[in-house]
């Protein structure tokens, strides 16, 4: 007859070592390691002339030229009015690629004939790459804000697009179909039932938009002279000040991170019911 054996008391039980990715070394102060030890390549590399400090100049000279473009009297101006050209370009592109992206991805999802009908015209269109169309927004709008926003919108909303329209078709049909059977319009069944399952899809595309957004900005800045941050990469490149051109670089970085992590808290606020997003905050 088998035995049944009592549960080890918590002194005795077998103590299982916590994983290093669980460990107290969190991720963070990884993460932090690894920048420092890039820098400390950077720096030594440039100081003992392992490349050409005239092309790679070492991390101190780039970083306090950092806080001299930003807040020194030689560029300051220059800078924030470029930043501000570039903040533009990107928050207008994305909030035109988004508008067009929900409302298109719904009308395309929503209905099979249309998902059927569009889906070789969007995946036609889908790898056209953003820097292909930068003479033809050129052209048509000339070397101004408007071709960046233009590109952006393009580069941003097949992102959107593909999101929206894999969130509506992910709708369940059982829960769209007891929502029918209780009477609920069109209206109501596409706010309780079919944005919840968008959502989550959507934020994911908003994500991924804001830095590929700030991306193709920046490039059309560099490649046209449009005004922003690319077109002062450019021209102190043409001047060969190297030091700014890195500053510049490291300051675009720096930006794509802040851009990052404030549409990651924005997914985290709007997501905070999603199993996804609480079982992160859990962990």
């Amino acid at each position: 007859m088998a035995t049944i054996t009592a549960p080890a008391d918590a002194a005795t039980r077998p103590q299982t070592r916590t994983p290093f990715s669980q460990s107290k070394l969190s991720t963070p102060v990884l993460g932090a390691l690894g920048i420092v030890g890039f820098i400390l390549v950077w720096e030594l590399a440039s100081r003992f002339s392992l490349v050409n400090p005239t092309y790679l100049p070492p991390f101190t000279e780039v970083f306090a030229t950092v806080i001299e473009v930003v807040a020194g009297e030689q560029y300051r101006a220059q800078f924030w009015t470029a930043l501000g050209n570039t903040m533009l370009g990107w928050s207008v592109g994305l909030v035109i690629a988004l508008v067009a992206g929900v409302v298109c991805g719904v009308i395309i999802g929503s209905n099979r004939w249309v998902r059927d009908f569009t889906h070789s015209t969007i995946e036609f269109l889908r790898p056209i790459p953003s820097v292909g169309l930068i003479p033809i927004a050129v052209v048509i709008f000339g070397v101004r804000p408007a071709a960046t926003i233009a590109i952006v919108v393009w580069a941003c909303f097949w992102v959107i697009l593909i999101h929206v329209i894999y969130g509506v078709t992910d709708v369940d049909p059982v829960a769209d179909s007891t929502a029918r059977s209780y009477g609920l319009g069109y209206l109501a069944r596409a706010r309780y039932v079919v944005w919840p399952t968008v959502l989550p899809y959507l934020m994911t595309g908003v994500r991924l938009s804001g830095t590929i957004a700030l991306v193709v900005a920046v490039t059309i800045e560099i490649v046209v002279q449009a005004p922003g941050i690319g077109q002062m990469i450019a021209q102190y490149q043409s001047a060969g000040n190297a030091p700014v051109v890195y500053a510049l670089a490291l300051l675009a970085g720096v930006l794509g991170l802040v851009i990052n992590l404030a549409l990651r808290r924005l997914e985290e606020a709007v997501l905070g019911w999603h199993p996804s997003v609480r079982g992160e905050v859990i962990s």
